[in-house]
C-alpha cells in the first residue's frame, strides 16, 4: 500500500467543498470532469454521462473540477445537473486533485469534458471497478481512435514511447500510458499521496499505484475528435517532457544507475586493453586521447551510481518509491564506513601513481611528456583520486540522510519561566 504524503498546505489545490459527510459517501459512483473553458461540449458531456448512470442503476454524481473557467462552464455544468467544485490552483493535476477530494462516490471515473470520450460506455470500467481492480486504465489504441482525433506525432511517436518506457521501467501492463479515460477507487488513490499538479498527473497516478502494488487493469475505449473550436490544453514538447522527466526522476536505475554502470564498463575495458600501449584495429589506432576519454567514462559512471544510490534512498526515506528488498541489501552492504574504506584504498594507491608519475616528471625538469608510459599513471591516477573523492563524499551524504530528527521535550523551570533547551537540542 502506498504511504500518505504530506503537501505543503501552499501547493495543495483548493476547492470550496467541505469534505464528504458518511451519508454522501454512500455514493457508488462519481463522474469526474476537469473543466477549464468548456462551454462548447460540457453539456453534451454531463447529458452523456447522466445516461449512463440512469442506463446502468449505479448510485452516483456527476462533478465538474472547474480551473477558473471564464467561458460560463460552471453555469452550464449546474444547468446539466453536475455538481461544481471550484479548484484555484491551476493545472490538469491540481483540478483532478480537487476532484477527487471533494468526489462523494466510492469509485471516481474521470475524463475530460472535450466530448472526445464517451460518458455512456462506462460499463467496462464500472464492472473492473466492482471486481476489485484499484485502477482500470482505457485503451484508446485497442479501443479504435478517429480520424483526427488524434496527432500524429502523438499517435505515432509521443504516447507509444512513453507508454513502453513507462512498461519498461515499472513493469506496468498498460498499453496507453496516457488515457484521460480511467477509473479507480477514491480510497486507494488518495492514500497514494500524488502531488504533481500538471499533465504530468496522469503519469504519477499510474507509476504510484503500480510501485504501491495496487491492482491495475485496461479496457478498450474509443476517442473521438473533440467538439471545441479552439485550440487544446496540452502543449506537445513541454508536457511530452514533463511525463518523460516524471518517469525518470521515478526510476533511478534507468537515469542514473544503467547508464552509470555501462559507462563503467566500457571505460574499464579500455583503460585495459590501451594501458599497455596503442591498439590497432584495422586502420584505426587507439592511442592516450581514447585513454583519457576511458578514465573520463569511468569517473562520470562512478558518479551516476553513486547519484543512483542517494537517489534511491532519498525517494524510499520521502515515500516516493517503496522499500526494496534487493536494494536494502545493497545499501546494508554499502555503509559509509566501507564506502569511506573503500575510498582511502583507492586514494592510496592513486598516491602512489601520481608520486611516481611526478617523481618520472621530475627527472625531465618537468618539460613536455614523451612518455606516453608516464602520461597513462599520471591520467590514471588523477581519476582515482576523483573517484576516490567522491567515495568519500557519498559516504558522509548518506550518513547525513540516516539522521532521524526527533522531537524533545525540554520540561518548563521550576519557577516557570520559560528555560532555554539544554546545548545542542534547538
Amino acid at each position: 500500500m502506498g504511504q500518505l504524503l504530506t503537501v505543503p498546505l501552499a501547493d495543495q489545490p483548493q476547492h470550496d467543498q467541505a469534505q464528504p459527510d458518511s451519508d454522501a459517501s454512500a455514493l457508488e459512483l462519481t463522474i469526474l470532469m476537469p473543466c477549464l473553458n468548456e462551454a462548447e461540449t460540457l453539456a453534451r458531456c454531463i447529458v452523456k454521462a447522466r445516461q449512463f448512470l440512469s442506463e446502468s442503476g449505479a448510485r452516483g454524481e456527476i462533478l465538474v473540477a472547474d480551473n477558473g473557467s471564464t467561458d460560463g462552464s460552471p453555469d452550464i455544468a449546474e444547468a446539466g445537473g453536475a455538481r461544481v467544485v471550484h479548484v484555484t490552483a491551476r493545472g490538469y493535476g491540481a483540478a483532478l486533485l480537487g476532484g477527487i477530494e471533494a468526489a462523494r462516490g466510492t469509485f471516481i471515473i474521470m475524463g475530460d469534458a472535450d466530448d472526445s470520450y464517451d460518458f455512456s460506455r462506462l460499463g467496462a470500467f464500472l464492472d473492473q471497478l466492482r471486481a476489485g481492480a484499484d485502477l482500470v486504465m482505457g485503451n484508446r489504441f485497442a479501443g479504435g481512435i478517429a480520424p483526427g482525433a488524434m496527432p500524429f506525432s502523438h499517435r505515432y511517436v509521443g504516447n507509444p514511447v512513453l507508454s513502453r518506457l513507462g512498461r519498461l521501467f515499472f513493469s506496468i501492463p498498460v498499453g496507453d500510458f496516457h488515457c484521460g479515460l480511467r477509473g479507480f477507487r477514491r480510497d486507494r488513490v488518495r492514500e497514494l499521496g500524488l502531488a504533481t499538479l500538471g499533465m504530468e498527473f496522469a503519469s504519477e497516478m499510474v507509476v504510484r499505484s503500480a510501485l504501491a502494488g495496487y491492482r491495475i487493469t485496461e479496457v478498450p475505449t474509443t476517442l473521438e475528435k473533440d467538439g471545441r473550436s479552439r485550440p487544446p490544453h496540452l502543449r506537445t514538447w513541454r508536457d511530452g517532457w514533463r511525463h518523460l522527466r516524471f518517469l525518470l526522476l521515478y526510476s533511478p536505475r534507468w537515469l542514473f544507475l544503467y547508464p552509470g554502470l555501462l559507462l563503467i564498463a566500457a571505460g574499464l575495458a579500455g583503460v585495459v586493453l590501451l594501458f599497455p600501449g596503442e591498439l590497432l584495429v584495422g586502420a584505426v589506432r587507439f592511442g592516450i586521447h581514447t585513454f583519457v576519454a576511458a578514465c573520463m567514462a569511468v569517473m562520470i559512471g562512478l558518479q551516476g551510481v553513486t547519484i543512483a544510490i542517494v537517489a534511491r534512498r532519498y525517494a524510499t526515506l520521502r515515500g516516493l518509491l517503496p522499500p526494496s528488498a534487493r536494494y536494502s541489501s545493497l545499501l546494508r552492504a554499502l555503509t559509509p564506513e566501507r564506502l569511506l574504506a573503500v575510498g582511502a584504498l583507492v586514494a592510496a594507491v592513486a598516491l602512489v601513481g601520481l608520486g611516481w608519475s611526478i617523481w618520472q616528471w621530475m627527472a625531465v625538469g618537468f618539460g613536455p611528456l614523451n612518455d606516453q608510459r608516464i602520461l597513462r599513471v599520471l591520467t590514471l591516477s588523477f581519476t582515482g583520486l576523483a573517484a576516490a573523492v567522491q567515495l568519500f563524499m557519498v559516504a558522509f551524504l548518506a550518513s547525513l540522510m540516516e539522521i532521524t530528527q526527533r522531537s524533545v521535550h525540554v520540561p518548563p523551570a521550576e519557577d516557570g519561566a520559560d528555560s532555554p533547551p539544554p546545548e545542542g537540542v534547538r
